[in-house]
């Protein structure tokens, strides 16, 4: 395999974090290539794709606290400086042309734990304006379960999706989930108080009923590609399951938000008992069918469930490639680990036919020597990158994010 297509212009140049995870201060510089991290287990390559992840709207690829990202030394395994947070910078290359991006733990105000994030050196009001920089979607041994276990997982990846197509889709989903929380909030400490209630209702409304609009316009988008599958892997149906769905269906957006705030009104006093909102897009689905097999993704075999989501991921950065001209940053985790030489070579080709900067993990080089000098190869051991890769010694320009 040889690169002869031009550079994608959604990647990442440079990584530099300091006193994250496993690493006191990492500096890396790319290139457009796919990335191959190799290494064993516990050297550090996942710690490097989260760091990488926190970049994009939202908790990262393991949805951790922002405490538990911070290096912590000894055999107490204690923050060595608990005033000291943690940071991550990445140099990216845009349509719009090169950027700067960076997020990072504050713990110097009154010992609160604030996170941060700048765009190009300027502090920002909130996450939702690093999906308008850079798209990026991930996959990770830990999300193999994911088609079969609890809807909330489904629907945060299926977000994932919407937001790598729709920037605005993270802030969508950061409101609904606020006026929720402190709905709930009112009815656990008992709060009777109905201008609050109507006023937290109808943003509920609102904002539910345009993350639903835009759930559902992205799986009719991506229904299309997902159906056809990518050589040996399956092609999936997708579906929403949500009552507000089957509103939108019925009527203009208008209408559903109306009969969303009539619902939540006559559910106050059930709601109060249970001290959650009972109805919502924070209960829908999103449902995958194994079309070759006209089954449900939840009774396949786990290796079925495997390649369904890498096929969907796939349909998804054709669907971003064929609308937008660029295809989003895919950082996947151990993703050739049971995949057998068809379906690994499967994968690789349509990544370059994507044109995508793939960050791909696994223990071994060999099962990516198809990849040849399309690929960039960097090693990764006791957190210290070797080959393409630097490590930075630990007094070099920490926190300059």
């Amino acid at each position: 395999m040889t690169q002869s297509q031009p550079s994608p212009r959604n990647w990442v140049r440079r990584v530099v974090a300091s006193r994250f995870r496993s690493y006191d201060m990492l500096e890396v510089t790319l290139d457009s290539r796919p990335l191959v991290l190799t290494g064993p287990n516990g050297a550090g390559k996942t710690n490097l794709l989260e760091a990488v992840s926190m970049l994009a709207p939202g908790r990262g690829l393991r949805s951790a606290r922002l405490g538990e990202l911070l290096r912590r030394d000894g055999p107490a395994k204690e923050p060595s400086d608990p005033q000291q947070g943690w940071a991550v910078s990445l140099e990216v290359e845009t349509t719009d042309g090169a950027r700067t991006v960076g997020t990072g733990l504050d713990r110097a105000s009154e010992g609160r734990e604030r996170r941060l994030v700048k765009i190009d050196g300027v502090l920002q009001r909130g996450q939702a304006c690093l999906g308008e920089v850079l798209k990026m979607v991930w996959l990770t041994p830990q999300m193999d379960g994911l088609l079969r276990e609890s809807a909330a997982e489904r629907r945060r990846f299926l977000d994932r999706l919407v937001a790598a197509y729709d920037a605005e889709h993270a802030a969508r989903v950061h409101a609904y989930g606020y006026a929720l929380r402190e709905r709930a909030r009112l009815f656990r400490e008992g709060i009777d108080d109905s201008a609050w209630l109507s006023s937290l209702e109808d943003a509920m409304a609102r904002h539910g009923v345009a993350l639903t609009v835009a759930r559902r316009g992205l799986i009719q988008r991506l229904s299309h590609a997902a159906s056809l599958g990518v050589g040996p892997f399956p092609p999936a149906g997708l579906d929403l399951a949500c009552t507000l769905d089957s509103w939108l269906a019925e009527g203009p957006a208008l209408a559903a938000e109306d009969r969303f705030k009539e619902m939540l009104f006559q559910s106050r006093g059930r709601d109060r008992e249970d001290g959650n909102s009972s109805n919502g897009p924070h209960r829908s689905d999103f449902l995958v069918v194994h079309q070759g097999k006209e089954m449900p993704a939840r009774l396949c075999s786990t290796g079925e469930q495997k390649a369904l989501l890498i096929s969907i991921v796939l349909a998804h950065a054709r669907l971003l490639a064929l609308e937008f001209g660029i295809a989003p940053v895919l950082l996947l985790d151990e993703v050739v680990a049971h995949l057998d030489a068809d379906r690994r070579a499967a994968l690789f080709e349509e990544i370059l036919a994507l044109r995508a900067q793939a960050w791909m993990t696994g223990t071994e080089r060999a099962a990516f020597e198809a990849l040849g000098e399309s690929a960039q190869f960097m090693s990764l051991r006791d957190s210290r990158v070797s080959e393409n890769g630097r490590s930075r010694p630990d007094d070099a320009n920490q926190g300059s994010w």
